[in-house]
């Protein structure tokens, strides 16, 4: 009853000097947060873009999983 692997990571991007505050990660620079999922034989099976990167991965994991438009899966039964 496991879907596979789940993590976020950070993409740097070039956004205009108006947005830059909100996606400044930790480290100081401009990303996007990513999150992604993968099965068991790697084969990634969900990701999502779009996030700023003072975006905390478990704010973005439970926006995920509690909003079924953006059509998280679901494990095996």
């Amino acid at each position: 009853n496991c879907i596979g692997a789940i993590d976020g990571t950070h993409i740097d991007v070039i956004i205009p000097e108006e947005d830059q505050l909100r996606y400044r990660g930790r480290k100081g620079t401009t990303t996007l947060n990513v999150m992604a999922a993968c099965d068991f034989d790697l084969l990634f099976t969900y990701v999502l873009t779009g996030w700023e990167g003072s975006a905390h991965d478990s704010r973005i994991f439970l926006d995920t999983i509690t909003n079924l438009d953006l059509n998280f899966p679901k494990p095996p039964t």
